[in-house]
């Protein structure tokens, strides 16, 4: 075989060895999560909408702050305990508006929670925004309750749908003028009110038992919720010699009243209702605020329960101010009820909420027809050593010491 030949051979045995050696690519296994089938999507939460709507503007910005935190604990509350409604996991959502404690904003921002489709409303704080925003409620049937407006008309109105968690002035106002009768024994009493619905509700009860306790009344003196300057009002009352003066309005208004009035050398007992009972009034009054007396349409914050005290503390780094655990009550009403009924439609639940028996923060809550609670208490206060401290507890008529009528509430401070 010559060089040539062989050289071919070779080269052609290569090949054949080499082509017949050669594997096809391996195959590639596919990674093992591709091929466990994907879990099904968790079912979608069912949203439910509740509106809070107070003054979160201007002069009493902190009570409509103070009820809104309370409405935001409940749900925030509701939300951590994972409830169901019709086998639903339901999420809260609390929709928060300022009326700005005017009437007319209060009627658009009802109007927007509507349009919101809110499942129900916690709010609002002023009765002379309240009564007005409760008809846009009412006819869009969703249910409301209000933590803090306590003019009678309100639930005089026939709403099915409309309750409140406190007192009336129609309670309140002659509590708080039989304790100042009984208490201080004043002969003759001037009169002011902010010309509001709350302001001018309570003082008209005021002076109507005043006048039932044959204790002479000046005539009546007005402001508005944002008169700042009283001087004239107050040197005509001077002149007049009262032994006590009544103020219906809130604490922005009623703070600088009390002040000018002791710098005008008035020696007379100066007593307010619930929109002026907060420790907000030494801030404005300064000195002149230490023996105020004051009521309030329900039982004093620190006497709410430790439960809600401490989580409230913890959430918001600071104290509850007025109202705030009627609003976190109120919210819990509306939670509870649609729990009853298993269903978030307003028209589904309002039947068991008019219903209800219920132990909140607050002590127990029944509604009556009119949607007023029941036995609701109004508490007495002083300003002691430049905070707010209650002094006794009126319930049907009765009135007992506060300390006393703690140890009945087995809870608060």
């Amino acid at each position: 075989m010559n060089n040539k030949l062989s050289i071919t051979l070779i080269a052609a045995a290569l090949a054949l060895t080499g082509c017949g050696e050669q594997k096809p690519p391996a195959k590639t296994e596919a990674p093992a999560s591709s091929q466990t089938a994907a879990p099904p999507p968790a079912p979608e939460a069912l949203e439910v909408k509740i509106g809070h709507v107070g003054p979160l503007t201007g002069g009493i910005a902190h009570l409509g702050k103070d009820n809104e935190n309370g409405a935001r604990l409940a749900v925030d509350e509701a939300n951590a305990a994972g409830i169901k409604l019709d086998g639903k996991n339901v999420k809260f959502t609390l929709i928060a508006e300022d009326d700005q404690a005017d009437p007319k904003v209060g009627t658009t921002v009802a109007q927007k929670l509507v349009d919101a489709k809110v499942n129900g409303v916690v709010g609002h704080l002023n009765s002379g925004v309240t009564i007005p925003a409760s008809a846009v409620y009412n006819q869009a049937g969703i249910p409301m309750i209000s933590g803090s407006a306590t003019n009678p008309k309100l639930t005089e109105q026939g709403f099915k749908n409309v309750f409140r968690v406190v007192g009336r002035d129609d309670q309140q106002g002659p509590a708080i003028a039989s304790y100042l009768a009984a208490e201080k024994k004043p002969k003759v009493v001037a009169v002011i009110d902010d010309a509001t619905a709350y302001g001018e509700g309570i003082a008209n009860e005021v002076e109507k038992t005043l006048k039932g306790a044959k204790i002479k009344v000046l005539p009546r003196e007005k402001g508005t919720d944002k008169t700042t300057d009283w001087k004239a009002v107050l040197t005509k009352l001077r002149g007049r010699k009262p032994d006590a003066v009544f103020y219906g309005g809130m604490d922005a208004t009623g703070g600088p009243l009390l002040k000018q009035g002791r710098e005008l050398g008035i020696k007379a007992v100066f007593a307010f209702g619930d929109g002026a009972c907060t420790d907000k009034m030494k801030e404005l009054a300064g000195e002149a605020a230490e023996g105020l007396l004051c009521s309030q349409a329900g039982i004093p914050p620190q006497a709410a329960s430790k439960n809600f005290l401490d989580a409230y503390k913890k959430k918001f780094n600071t104290d509850p101010i007025l109202y705030s655990p009627f609003t976190y009550d109120a919210t819990n009403l509306l939670i509870e009820a649609m729990k009853k009924a298993n269903s978030s439609d307003p028209a589904t639940y309002l039947p068991e909420l008019q219903k209800i028996s219920f132990t909140g923060a607050t002590g127990p809550i029944e509604f009556d027809d009119k949607g007023d609670r029941k036995d609701a208490e109004i508490t007495i206060f002083t300003m002691q050593g430049g905070k707010i401290e209650p002094l006794a507890v009126v319930k049907g008529g009765r009135t007992t010491p506060y300390e006393e009528f703690l140890k009945t509430m087995g809870g608060g401070k």
